[in-house]
């Protein structure tokens, strides 16, 4: 050890480190994380008076990074730490918003625009491909997050589950944080349309499906619909993820096509399953429940208004995407069908036929024509005028 080391006079050096990102407010957000988990690393050693900032210590570090609320519940052999939300969740979920902020810059860095250099995309192409790029990471990582979440909590072989014991307001820990990170990731959407610079035309496109996430992320959470959310969420995820897979495909070869074909099938069965859940679960489900006053403290909003304006919201967000894809479809095939009979409509060129040359009877030699028997031929006489 140095003598600076011995004497405690030794401070990180933040001007050696490499950051990955173009823009100053990620480089800030950086940091800002950088301090955070120093901090909480000072208080797992015992340091809780750690100061790394003008106000971050150790305590605010894990209120920042570790979601609140706990609660003991007790089993039959022993106790299980359950949570519950709250407003301290909006903390939590600013600090994972700025950690989705550096992932996305890394993804966009380090993968994404490697690969469009060597594709040579149009501005239009090169957006979009950016943005299929980013989402098939996430829909990816999430449909592989939810499904095991999902098969542990033992959601899948027991459907009753998902309205029995209603309200479910004590939550496992890795339900709640699945749901912190896909209300940071979706909001964090909203400032990465500035950060990547979109073009103007597409900004409302991506602030409906931004929007359409978060109020039944949110309305799953708030309501304690969890475990129906996240049924609906691994199936809506599995088939965005086809659909952007496809997307990337056919921008490294617009001749493949067998993608989307795979994800028109997909895309109507996988509504018609939402539907039926969220009437199964909602519709039934919570109407035979014996608990159905509202009751905002205990979380209990089974209540006839409150079932219909939730299966109002799914069938309306459903019956909204299903018109779009019968739409897009729709254009697509008129596209098709006006190529093809363009392409009819061209005349086809008629061939000239070859002209026949009229050779004189005999061979040539040295540009002479000679007779077969090898005598010159008989010159012709001329008529005088």
């Amino acid at each position: 050890p140095t003598e600076k080391e011995k004497k405690g006079e030794h401070r990180t050096d933040r001007s050696n480190y490499t950051l990955p990102l173009k823009c100053p407010f990620e480089t800030e957000t950086f940091l800002f994380v950088l301090k955070l988990v120093e901090g909480s690393a000072g208080l797992q050693q015992g340091n809780a008076s750690t100061i790394l900032g003008p106000f971050v210590t150790a305590k605010t570090a894990f209120l920042f990074i570790l979601p609140q609320y706990n609660v003991s519940v007790p089993t039959a052999d022993s106790e299980t730490v359950h949570y519950h939300y709250g407003p301290k969740d909006l903390v939590t979920i600013l600090f994972y918003i700025f950690i989705t902020i550096i992932l996305h810059a890394v993804v966009q860095e380090y993968i994404l625009d490697k690969i469009s250099k060597r594709l040579h995309l149009s501005k239009v192409k090169h957006s979009k491909f950016n943005e299929s790029g980013q989402l098939v990471v996430f829909h990816l990582s999430s449909v592989i997050w939810c499904f095991y979440v999902v098969v542990t909590e033992g959601y899948l072989t027991n459907p009753r589950s998902l309205w029995e014991d209603y309200p479910h307001v004590y939550l496992p820990f890795q339900v709640k944080f699945f749901y912190l990170c896909q209300l940071a990731y979706w909001l964090h959407a909203l400032p990465e349309l500035y950060f990547q610079k979109v073009r103007k035309e597409e900004i409302p496109r991506q602030l409906q499906y931004i929007c359409l996430y978060l109020v039944h992320i949110a309305g799953a959470y708030l309501l304690n619909l969890s475990r129906l959310g996240l049924i609906l969420l691994l199936l809506q995820y599995s088939t965005e993820f086809l659909f952007h897979t496809a997307r990337l495909f056919y921008f490294a070869d617009e001749n493949n096509e067998k993608l989307f074909n795979a994800w028109a099938a997909v895309f109507g069965v996988t509504r018609l399953f939402i539907l039926t859940l969220a009437v199964l679960a909602i519709g039934f489900g919570l109407a035979r429940m014996e608990n159905q006053a509202f009751d905002p403290e205990r979380g209990n909003f089974n209540t006839l208004l409150c079932r219909l304006c939730v299966l109002l919201l799914v069938c309306a967000a459903q019956a909204w995407l299903m018109w779009r894809f019968i739409h897009s479809q729709l254009r697509h095939w008129r596209e098709y069908w006006n190529e093809q009979s363009a392409k009819r409509r061209v005349p086809a060129v008629p061939r000239l036929p070859a002209r026949l040359i009229k050779r004189e009877s005999g061979y040539h030699e040295n540009g002479v024509v000679k007779a077969e028997n090898g005598t010159s031929p008989r010159t012709k006489k001329l008529k005088s005028p």
